[in-house]
Protein backbone atom coordinates (compact mmCIF):
# COMPACT_ATOMS: atom_id res chain seq x y z
CA UNK A 1 0.00 0.00 0.00
CA UNK A 2 1.79 3.35 -0.76
CA UNK A 3 2.24 6.15 1.62
CA UNK A 4 -1.05 8.20 -0.14
CA UNK A 5 -3.42 6.01 0.10
CA UNK A 6 -2.82 4.78 3.59
CA UNK A 7 -3.34 8.50 4.35
CA UNK A 8 -6.60 7.82 2.48
CA UNK A 9 -7.51 4.85 4.67
CA UNK A 10 -6.74 6.52 8.03
CA UNK A 11 -8.79 9.10 7.06
CA UNK A 12 -11.70 6.73 5.74
CA UNK A 13 -10.93 5.08 9.03
CA UNK A 14 -11.17 8.09 11.40
CA UNK A 15 -14.20 9.28 9.70
CA UNK A 16 -16.14 5.72 9.65
CA UNK A 17 -15.13 5.88 13.74
CA UNK A 18 -16.49 9.26 14.13
CA UNK A 19 -20.30 8.36 12.52
CA UNK A 20 -20.27 5.30 14.51
CA UNK A 21 -19.60 7.50 17.77
CA UNK A 22 -22.24 10.24 16.81
CA UNK A 23 -24.57 7.39 15.83
CA UNK A 24 -23.92 5.32 19.40
CA UNK A 25 -23.85 8.70 21.14
CA UNK A 26 -27.50 10.09 19.42
CA UNK A 27 -28.38 6.30 20.53
CA UNK A 28 -27.61 6.15 23.95
CA UNK A 29 -27.22 9.41 25.31
CA UNK A 30 -29.20 12.02 23.71
CA UNK A 31 -31.75 9.76 23.66
CA UNK A 32 -31.73 9.26 27.31
CA UNK A 33 -31.61 12.88 28.23
CA UNK A 34 -34.17 14.02 25.67
CA UNK A 35 -36.67 12.05 26.80
CA UNK A 36 -36.12 12.84 30.48
CA UNK A 37 -36.28 16.55 30.74
CA UNK A 38 -38.70 16.16 33.48
CA UNK A 39 -35.60 14.72 35.67
CA UNK A 40 -32.98 17.43 34.28
CA UNK A 41 -35.36 20.20 34.57
CA UNK A 42 -37.15 19.42 37.99
CA UNK A 43 -40.93 19.95 36.25
CA UNK A 44 -42.78 18.39 33.06
CA UNK A 45 -42.32 21.21 30.89
CA UNK A 46 -42.08 19.44 27.41
CA UNK A 47 -44.45 16.81 26.66
CA UNK A 48 -43.50 13.30 25.43
CA UNK A 49 -44.35 14.48 21.71
CA UNK A 50 -42.45 17.76 22.16
CA UNK A 51 -39.03 15.26 22.81
CA UNK A 52 -39.93 13.45 20.02
CA UNK A 53 -39.51 16.07 17.88
CA UNK A 54 -36.42 17.28 19.48
CA UNK A 55 -34.93 14.08 19.06
CA UNK A 56 -36.46 13.71 15.38
CA UNK A 57 -34.32 17.09 15.04
CA UNK A 58 -31.07 15.12 15.79
CA UNK A 59 -31.30 12.55 13.71
CA UNK A 60 -32.39 14.55 10.54
CA UNK A 61 -29.26 16.79 10.71
CA UNK A 62 -27.09 12.97 11.86
CA UNK A 63 -28.82 11.65 8.62
CA UNK A 64 -26.78 14.38 6.50
CA UNK A 65 -23.70 12.71 8.09
CA UNK A 66 -24.80 9.35 6.89
CA UNK A 67 -25.61 10.31 3.55
CA UNK A 68 -21.92 11.65 3.06
CA UNK A 69 -21.03 8.36 4.74
CA UNK A 70 -22.83 6.62 1.84
CA UNK A 71 -20.93 8.46 -0.56
CA UNK A 72 -17.29 7.88 1.15
CA UNK A 73 -18.33 4.42 1.66
CA UNK A 74 -19.10 3.66 -2.04
CA UNK A 75 -16.02 5.40 -3.04
CA UNK A 76 -13.62 4.09 -0.99
CA UNK A 77 -14.71 0.08 -1.25
CA UNK A 78 -15.21 0.75 -4.62
CA UNK A 79 -12.06 1.23 -5.28
CA UNK A 80 -10.80 -1.10 -3.40
CA UNK A 81 -13.12 -4.05 -5.31
CA UNK A 82 -11.91 -2.50 -8.42
CA UNK A 83 -8.56 -3.14 -7.27
CA UNK A 84 -9.19 -7.10 -6.33
CA UNK A 85 -8.75 -6.10 -2.64
CA UNK A 86 -11.94 -7.76 -0.93
CA UNK A 87 -13.03 -10.45 0.52
CA UNK A 88 -16.79 -11.73 1.56
CA UNK A 89 -16.45 -10.18 5.10
CA UNK A 90 -16.07 -6.87 4.00
CA UNK A 91 -18.30 -6.58 0.94
CA UNK A 92 -21.17 -7.96 3.33
CA UNK A 93 -20.31 -5.69 5.60
CA UNK A 94 -20.38 -2.67 3.05
CA UNK A 95 -23.44 -4.03 2.08
CA UNK A 96 -25.11 -3.74 5.37
CA UNK A 97 -23.47 -0.49 5.83
CA UNK A 98 -25.08 1.10 2.61
CA UNK A 99 -28.40 -0.61 3.00
CA UNK A 100 -28.93 0.02 6.49
CA UNK A 101 -27.90 4.06 6.15
CA UNK A 102 -29.69 4.28 3.17
CA UNK A 103 -32.83 3.05 4.88
CA UNK A 104 -32.63 5.47 8.01
CA UNK A 105 -32.26 8.37 5.78
CA UNK A 106 -34.20 7.55 3.07
CA UNK A 107 -37.05 5.81 4.34
CA UNK A 108 -37.37 5.87 8.21
CA UNK A 109 -36.24 8.98 8.63
CA UNK A 110 -38.43 10.87 6.50
CA UNK A 111 -41.40 8.45 7.13
CA UNK A 112 -41.28 9.37 11.23
CA UNK A 113 -41.13 13.27 10.00
CA UNK A 114 -44.30 12.34 7.77
CA UNK A 115 -46.43 11.21 10.87
CA UNK A 116 -45.15 13.77 13.62
CA UNK A 117 -46.17 16.16 11.30
CA UNK A 118 -49.59 14.57 11.25
CA UNK A 119 -50.09 15.44 15.10
CA UNK A 120 -49.65 13.54 18.35
CA UNK A 121 -52.32 11.02 18.03
CA UNK A 122 -50.65 9.62 14.95
CA UNK A 123 -47.67 9.06 17.41
CA UNK A 124 -49.43 6.99 19.54
CA UNK A 125 -50.40 4.52 16.70
CA UNK A 126 -49.21 1.15 15.93
CA UNK A 127 -48.01 2.31 12.97
CA UNK A 128 -45.83 4.85 14.41
CA UNK A 129 -45.21 2.31 17.05
CA UNK A 130 -43.88 0.16 14.59
CA UNK A 131 -42.00 2.48 12.48
CA UNK A 132 -40.45 3.32 15.36
CA UNK A 133 -39.10 0.01 16.31
CA UNK A 134 -37.95 -0.74 12.83
CA UNK A 135 -35.68 2.18 13.07
CA UNK A 136 -34.23 1.12 16.60
CA UNK A 137 -33.47 -2.27 14.86
CA UNK A 138 -31.83 -0.81 11.65
CA UNK A 139 -30.08 1.43 13.38
CA UNK A 140 -28.54 -1.40 15.47
CA UNK A 141 -27.64 -3.05 12.00
CA UNK A 142 -26.65 -0.26 11.13
CA UNK A 143 -23.72 0.49 14.58
CA UNK A 144 -22.54 -3.50 13.88
CA UNK A 145 -21.87 -3.39 10.09
CA UNK A 146 -19.93 -0.13 10.29
CA UNK A 147 -18.36 -1.88 13.64
CA UNK A 148 -17.45 -4.89 11.06
CA UNK A 149 -16.18 -2.80 8.33
CA UNK A 150 -13.89 -0.68 10.32
CA UNK A 151 -12.49 -3.75 11.89
CA UNK A 152 -11.84 -5.02 8.64
CA UNK A 153 -10.38 -2.69 7.17
CA UNK A 154 -7.87 -2.22 10.25
CA UNK A 155 -6.86 -5.51 9.85
CA UNK A 156 -6.14 -5.05 6.29
CA UNK A 157 -4.30 -1.75 7.50
CA UNK A 158 -2.19 -3.25 9.93
CA UNK A 159 -0.72 -5.92 7.57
Amino acid sequence: MNKNFRMVTMAYLIFLSGVLGAMLYAGIVVTAVTFHTDAWLGADILTRFQEGQIMTENFLRLSYVINVLVVVVMLYEGYKFKKFERDTLTQIATFFVLATALLFSQYYLPDIISMQLQGEEMTKSAAFVNQHKGSEINSKIFALALLVLIIQNMRKACK
